[in-house]
């Protein structure tokens, strides 16, 4: 019988937030072991931060993060990604609870070739894909084992509170009072309104990154 890994230290870290429950705000950083996949992080909650990485935790010290946002400082994330390593955008890190109730959104694996799909399946396992005429949902494991949201409306779809109620449908995916997560760049407001409106709420923010060293 092969044994089950245990999970990742940063998904205990990631339920505690669902629940309300954050790290000390003592401004300091918690260095984890990398999440897997060849991926790492930066994860900023309030006056805190938790970077899961290959690197030793005084390597990463000695890069000068801090749990009052030097953590996610540019200069930072490229000396723990190295020079040509992959830092993705800033997140809005966000969740929600699932409704459970049995499934508003029917399966689309014939949308398994869609950009936002290829994209989800670059940094997350399992995906699966859900919709109708309004857009698509994944929902998939990603950042430390983490049950993980994304949408993408048709175009003809924004404007019309779609996003809103095709999130809402998206957690009836998700069994009642288990909790789903979402990265949205802030910068994206359209989305993020959508998200918050369909009871999405923020715990902090994060950096995915791919190193190169």
């Amino acid at each position: 019988m092969t044994a089950t890994a245990p999970p990742h230290p940063l998904l205990r870290l990631f339920l505690d937030a669902a629940a309300g429950v954050f790290p000390q705000p003592d401004g300091g950083v918690t260095v984890l072991p990398a999440p897997g996949n060849g991926l790492e992080a930066s994860v900023a909650f309030t006056a805190h931060a938790v970077v899961a990485t290959a690197l030793a935790p005084e390597q990463v010290l000695a890069l000068g993060p801090d749990g009052l946002g030097g953590s996610l400082a540019v200069d930072f994330l490229r000396a723990l990604a190295g020079p040509a390593g992959w830092v993705n955008s800033v997140d809005v890190t966000l969740c929600a609870l699932g409704a459970g109730g049995g499934p508003a959104l029917p399966a689309l694996p014939e949308a398994a070739d869609h950009p936002r799909v290829r994209y989800a399946r670059t940094q997350r396992t399992d995906v699966r894909v859900h919709g109708d005429r309004r857009g698509l949902v994944t929902l998939a494991s990603g950042l430390a084992g983490r049950r993980e949201l994304s949408i993408e409306l048709t175009a003809a779809e924004h404007g019309r509170g779609a996003g809103r109620a095709l999130l809402a449908d998206a957690l009836t995916l998700v069994p009642a009072g288990e909790p789903v997560f979402a990265a949205v760049a802030p910068g994206n407001a359209r989305s993020l309104r959508a998200f918050l409106s369909a009871g999405f709420v923020p715990i902090g923010s994060e950096v995915l990154i791919r190193p190169t060293r």
